[in-house]
């Protein structure tokens, strides 16, 4: 039977099984998991995350982190969140308001109240929404009752209660236990969606091999939130978003920083020289250090600086020494890099700047993303200094535009500016693998030994 029926205020056809149960085909769908820090919402976001793409699904997630460190609990300042937006189209951005969000306790609900669309489903932690975790919210009154949230399907869930309750005989410690509700919410949002939860408890195993009583708890509380989402009339439906149409290949789900770095590590490769990256830590472009550290065997170098004009300074070194010379930065970091990216200029020598753009002026924002250096990396510096300025898209093509940025900056002796920006840098999509051979080659323009070489000088045959 056919069943015409709206889901956050569009239209969708329901195929009704025998056994009542409906399952209703999505062409995308944007889920956020919210929750205090140590509610493991990163790690909720990241598995459902992972299964969806072995499903086949595009998809690009965003995950949002507290801005304060060490907020205290159940306050709006502590809520961490992770946001996923998969389809069976072609997905470019994480979404902007959520279909489904999963609330751990109050203060998750408040802080994305206008980040839901109407219609939307929300699936409650009830036990959090006691008057003392109201209270930490800022809520005077209990916003299920007093209408705050009419229109909405609301589903109350007592996920740390029958998370509790599952775990009473697993020996298992009460930290411990209050630590797995995550799973119970992870099955729901599997039930409500069709994932199968074999990649998670694969995950599990490997993670905790070490600790098989924590392995067996978790696997547990998983099919517990999994079965209760099944039994449940406030979610008569499960929707189900089919394989994306996209080109064949082996492909890897991967955030754009580390896109960044491996793209940077393939055009060292194809040009057949060393990378060197000199390098501050700032949020959120640090995670391309982090990255690049991990590959010595690759003969990749990596300096952590005493700061901004130091990691450029060290860059413009190694690139006066034949590397291929990187430095990353966020916000703040770019207008320190002005001077000396000005020096790489005059003086004609290769060097790509990374921007990890985030939000605010000053020291900024940084857990917060915004495209806010595009006139700075066009115009930021005295005098007439014109570099390239290239900007990602996708956090799979930042490692295209990683490559391209070097092959640019190496063919032509200039600097070039590489715009990301936090949605980006630790957003996440599906990448195609390729092999380093099928890539463009790079062929840096290199003085001779023995001819008089003048960086400045003309080159007539271009």
């Amino acid at each position: 039977m056919i069943i015409i029926c709206t889901f956050a205020s569009e239209i969708y056809i329901i195929n009704t099984m025998n056994n009542d149960s409906k399952v209703i085909d999505l062409e995308k769908v944007v889920i956020k998991f919210a929750g205090d820090s140590g509610d493991g919402m990163q790690l909720t976001g990241s598995q459902f995350t992972e299964t969806s793409a072995l499903l086949g699904n595009d998809l690009a997630t965003f995950p949002d982190f507290p801005a304060e460190i060490r907020a205290p609990l159940g306050t709006v300042a502590g809520v961490s969140g992770f946001q996923v937006h998969i389809g069976n189209t072609e997905i470019n951005t994480p979404g902007d308001v959520a279909d489904v969000l999963v609330a751990m306790n109050p203060a998750a609900l408040k802080a994305n109240k206008n980040w839901i669309k109407k219609g939307g489903t929300i699936i409650i932690n009830i036990d959090s929404f006691a008057k003392k975790d109201l209270d930490k919210a800022g809520y005077i009154n209990n916003p299920l009752e007093d209408g705050s949230f009419s229109g909405f399907n609301i589903v109350e869930a007592p996920i740390a209660n029958l998370t509790q309750a599952t775990l009473k005989d697993s020996g298992l410690d009460g930290k411990s236990i209050r630590r797995a509700k995550n799973m119970f919410a992870l099955g729901m949002v599997y039930w409500m969606f069709n994932r199968p939860m074999q990649r998670t408890k694969k995950f599990l195993q490997d993670k905790f091999e070490s600790k098989p009583l924590v392995v067996e708890s978790n696997i547990k509380v998983l099919h517990a939130g999994y079965n209760f989402a099944n039994t449940i009339e406030a979610l008569p439906s499960s929707y189900t978003v089919t394989k994306a149409k996209i080109e064949k290949g082996t492909y890897r789900n991967i955030m754009g920083n580390q896109a960044t770095a491996w793209g940077f590590i393939a055009a060292a490769e194809k040009a057949n020289k060393q990378l060197f990256l000199g390098s501050y830590p700032i949020t959120p472009a640090s995670d391309i250090l982090h990255e690049l550290a991990k590959h010595k065997n690759l003969g990749v170098k990596t300096f952590q600086a005493e700061d901004e004009i130091a990691a450029i300074c060290s860059a413009i070194g190694a690139s006066f020494a034949g590397d291929l010379a990187i430095t990353t930065t966020s916000g703040p970091g770019l207008a320190l890099k002005g001077e000396a990216l000005g020096l790489a200029m005059i003086t004609e020598l290769p060097l790509v700047v990374i921007d990890v753009q985030r939000g605010g002026p000053s020291t900024g924002l940084p857990t917060k993303t915004e495209q806010s250096d595009l006139f700075q990396a066009m115009y930021g510096r005295n005098g007439e200094s014109p570099v390239i300025v290239l900007a990602a898209s996708t956090p799979s093509n930042c490692f295209d535009w990683a490559f391209e940025a070097s092959r640019l900056a190496l063919e032509h002796n200039t600097p070039v500016v590489l715009l990301s920006d936090g949605y980006l840098g630790n957003g996440a999509g599906p990448w195609k693998i390729r092999s380093v051979k099928d890539m463009p080659d790079i062929t840096p323009f290199v003085a001779k030994e023995g001819e008089e070489w003048q960086s400045y000088a003309r080159d007539t045959k271009n």
